[in-house]
């Protein structure tokens, strides 16, 4: 038996053990870390695919698979990391978060986000409207999305304070809930996103991803954390002008 079939699901699994291990490092307080091993997840989910479609080789217990790694990573850990901040950040600003402190039970509202990835995950593994593009935002932008405010705060507390304004939205309880059920509600909305997957790397039909990795890549040099989130918008923001402007109608 060929080896090499065996590749893809090997790197899905460094995508669970990530998320695992992130998991954990959330519960202990370290959302920083917990943020890099979610990044570094991405990059393995990126890289299964890839490795599947190389090798010419795929399996309907890889694509469970993937589903399975992705709920932990990018649907779990978001969520778990979202209720941390809710739950530590009153620590940071009393006034803004005696809310928070006399109604515990708000730092639950984040668990919407792995319930609504599980809901993501099983619309776009029966979806045939999702093999060239997405329908709603998939759950590894929002989790980058989400998991960029801890990278955010830690980066900027490290740096200047030239962008407390920005760390002061971030951490108050209102902006983290409002994200959380914002985000959530985006992953199962009927909205036409498209995809990062080039068929061929002319400019014709991959336009708007040109445009999309420029404008994030200047916004990751320019915003360094900072920009994560910013492509994050930029990638619904591109899309619903993609779909408004450019995407051909129906007859």
């Amino acid at each position: 038996m060929s080896i090499k079939k065996h590749i893809p699901n090997a790197i899905t699994c460094c995508n669970l053990l990530c998320g695992c291990i992130a998991i954990i490092q959330t519960f202990e307080g370290n959302l920083v870390l917990a943020a890099y091993l979610v990044g570094l997840a991405a990059i393995f989910d990126f890289l299964d695919g890839f490795a599947a479609r190389a090798l010419k080789v795929s399996s309907l217990i890889g694509k469970d698979l993937d589903s399975l790694a992705d709920m932990v990573t990018f649907g779990a850990v978001p969520g778990f990391v979202m209720h941390k901040m809710l739950q530590i950040g009153y620590l940071v600003n009393h006034r803004d978060y005696d809310l928070i402190v006399q109604n515990q039970w708000l730092t639950y509202i984040p668990i919407l986000i792995p319930i609504f990835s599980a809901i993501r995950l099983a619309k776009f593994n029966n979806d045939t409207r999702q093999t060239d593009s997405f329908i709603g935002v998939p759950t590894p932008a929002n989790a980058i999305l989400i998991c960029s405010i801890p990278l955010i705060v830690n980066w900027d507390t490290h740096f200047d304070l030239k962008h407390c304004e920005v760390i002061h939205f971030l951490i108050h309880p209102y902006a983290l809930i409002f994200i959380s059920i914002l985000m959530s509600i985006l992953m199962v909305a009927e909205l036409p996103l498209f995809s990062l997957k080039f068929k061929q790397f002319g400019w014709k039909g991959n336009g708007i991803r040109y445009v999309f990795l420029i404008l994030s890549l200047l916004g990751l040099v320019i915003f360094q954390f900072l920009g994560l989130g910013i492509a994050i918008v930029l990638y619904v923001l591109l899309s619903m002008i993609n779909n408004l402007f450019f995407k051909p109608k129906a007859a």
